[in-house]
């Protein structure tokens, strides 16, 4: 892309070859300016070329092919090896005819927009310098001016934020250096929240005039992308801007095809075309829903293309429509995503998804995406389906455990069902931002916001969700300790739950309560507690939460002295979760049978199991406790 540092690599490369001696006969360079109003045309470089030849004045052929092959016999000629640099290319016409037509030369071209369609070219895609690189950049910039300059050693944090700023784009980074250079008695940070303060970094770096790099060229940010984006057909204009509009770092083919409104076969066919232009990267990943193929804008890009938007009344609202577009397809997937979450064996299969790990890639590929378009909900037109999307995404942030998420959606699907003006929405909203704060550990916002959900849900009459809201409640009051109050609303659940029949809520309820009773020392009964709700689940073919019982007695038939009985539970907790691919839970059941091994001196058994509890908790992307496992693991 524009400012990536084409030529000044290409410049230090040809230095360093010219150095070691390859190119004996030379070097020839011209700018072809192709991305200027007035690019140079290969007629007008043949004539660069032979004046730095030496063919000038009456020598010159008097017409363009004369000079052509005038050209290309001095070149032929030339028994020692030359290099030709034709820098800044739009277009093969400015290049092709000035190819020298023999191979005993080289050619270098540097360009915006990749040449596909050309045979015998070797490619090299330039990407953004890696953080560290882009640091070193602007400390080198600054020691070069003054190697007194201490800023870069006095204020490293601040200095890897003007890099991030910058988007490791190497003109962005040298012209941040130059405004440190000119504001020598300032500290980095002050550029820092000068940049933030802009909203856009690309109004901020071209904030005065920095003259011109060692190259001649002028250092502005902005009109770089400007001349790039004029420069593409409006179809594919059209999709960078609303590309920019997209939620998340990088975005999948499908969720671009809702943006633009287009079928998936013309999104792909724009994107490779936007991908050739180098301002749009392919990103292959694991899963997704486009066999692991998504898109990403460099930052800067995109906060060009968003201000593009912003500054045309009819684009705001193309882009709006573009938004809700994206929402509705966000919710229909993930509404079908969370159906396989739920799904129990005997009941109807869920469409759109083959399985269940089919739905957790996707997921997992579009999450940045999905908590991102959450966020769209404060404005009215988007609220109704932002909360219901956030609602959908409540099983699976708490399954991978992304707590931080599952607050940062919560709370974001509560103020979308408040502005929405939907109470009933409201009130699931409240229970689970509390279920994901409690995840996160701030039990005494849990407690609170349990209590909301259990009011709200009381004054609608809506018992069976009354009842769910107390059932969370109960276990918000265990982890903050206040016991009698959580065995109270554990109780309460479950009566409302037996009133209305609900075995699989009774079931929950159960299971919470023996957890609670279990913290309060009353082991028997918290034994029966868990044999109720294990009951219940199996009636009710919830093998993961079936899973989930056997774990939790595990523990319970070790304090009565039922080991056997306690390892028989856990190797049938194990089968559940694997079955449901919830690796963290596997890894816990691991542990502990890790634990009943090694009390029994069997260190083999016990290595094993810390071994394999480390797999499953990599796999649920826990280093900490991964690592842990195998500390353990590694003491045996």
């Amino acid at each position: 892309m524009g400012g990536i540092g084409k030529t000044a690599l290409a410049i230090e490369t040809a230095h360093q070859a010219c150095t070691q001696g390859w190119f004996p006969g030379g070097t020839l360079f011209v700018d072809l300016r192709g991305y200027d109003d007035n690019p140079v045309t290969a007629d007008q470089a043949v004539l660069a070329l032979l004046d730095a030849l030496g063919v000038r004045g009456s020598d010159l052929p008097p017409t363009t092919a004369r000079q052509y092959d005038t050209y290309r016999t001095l070149l032929a000629g030339r028994r020692n090896r030359m290099l030709l640099i034709l820098d800044n290319a739009s277009d093969p016409a400015q290049y092709l005819p000035l190819l020298p037509g023999t191979d005993r030369h080289r050619v270098l071209i540097t360009s915006r927009d990749r040449p596909d369609s050309l045979t015998g070219v070797r490619l090299i895609d330039l990407e953004t310098l890696p953080e560290d690189d882009s640091v070193a950049l602007v400390t080198r910039a600054l020691h070069d001016a003054d190697e007194r300059d201490e800023r870069p050693a006095r204020e490293p944090d601040a200095l890897h934020e003007l890099a991030a700023l910058c988007g490791y784009l190497p003109l962005a980074l040298q012209i941040s250096a130059a405004m440190l250079r000119r504001r020598r008695f300032r500290g980095t940070a002050s550029l820092v929240a000068e940049i933030k303060g802009a909203g856009d970094p690309t109004v901020a770096l071209d904030n005065g005039t920095l003259g011109t790099d060692q190259y001649g060229r002028s250092l502005v940010l902005r009109p770089v992308l400007e001349t790039s984006y004029r420069r593409l057909p409006p179809d594919q204009a059209r999709l960078l801007r609303l590309l920019a509009l997209a939620p998340g770092p990088d975005t999948g083919t499908e969720t671009v095809a809702a943006l633009t409104n287009l079928d998936m076969e013309t999104t792909l066919s724009l994107l490779e075309g936007l991908a050739a232009t180098y301002l749009v990267a392919p990103v292959r990943a694991d899963g997704g829903s486009d066999g692991g193929m998504r898109w990403r804008l460099h930052d800067l890009v995109r906060v060009f293309g968003v201000g593009v938007v912003a500054g045309d009344a009819e684009l705001v609202e193309e882009g709006e429509a573009a938004r809700g577009r994206v929402l509705g397809s966000y919710l229909a997937r993930a509404d079908a995503a969370d159906d396989w979450l739920r799904w129990l064996p005997g009941r109807p299969v869920p469409g759109r998804f083959e399985g269940r790990g089919e739905a957790l890639g996707w997921l997992d590929g579009e999450r940045a995406g999905l908590v991102a378009a959450v966020g769209w909900g404060e404005r009215e037109r988007f609220a109704d389906t932002a909360s219901r999307l956030a609602e959908c995404l409540r099983i699976y942030l708490e399954w991978r455990r992304h707590f931080d998420d599952g607050v940062g959606v919560g709370q974001a699907g509560l103020e979308a069902a408040v502005r929405s003006g939907d109470h009933h929405r409201e009130a699931v909203a409240w229970n689970n931002l509390g279920s994901a704060l409690r995840g996160a550990g701030r039990v005494a916002e849990a407690v609170e916001a349990h209590t909301r959900a259990r009011d709200l849900h009381q004054a609608a009459g809506d018992h069976h969700r009354e009842a769910v809201a107390w059932n969370n409640l109960g276990s918000a009051l265990g982890v903050a300790g206040r016991v009698a109050e959580a065995v109270e609303a554990h109780t309460r659940a479950r009566e409302l739950h037996q009133a209305a029949g609900d075995g699989q809520g009774e079931a929950s309820a159960w299971g919470n309560l023996g957890l609670t009773l279990r913290v309060a020392g009353r082991v028997a009964e918290a034994v029966e507690a868990h044999t109720r709700a294990r009951d219940l689940f199996q009636a009710a073919g919830d093998h993961h939460r079936e899973a989930m019982t056997w774990h939790n007695l595990g523990p319970l038939l070790r304090e009565v002295g039922q080991v056997v009985e306690a390892v028989e539970g856990y190797e049938k907790a194990l089968e559940g979760y694997r079955e449901f691919e919830d690796w963290y839970r596997t890894g816990q059941v691991l542990h502990n049978l890790a634990l009943i091994h090694r009390a029994a001196d069997r260190s083999g058994e016990a290595r094993a199991c810390w071994l394999q509890a480390a797999d499953a908790y990599t796999q649920a992307g826990d280093t900490a406790e991964a690592d842990q496992a195998r500390t353990w693991a590694e003491e045996q």
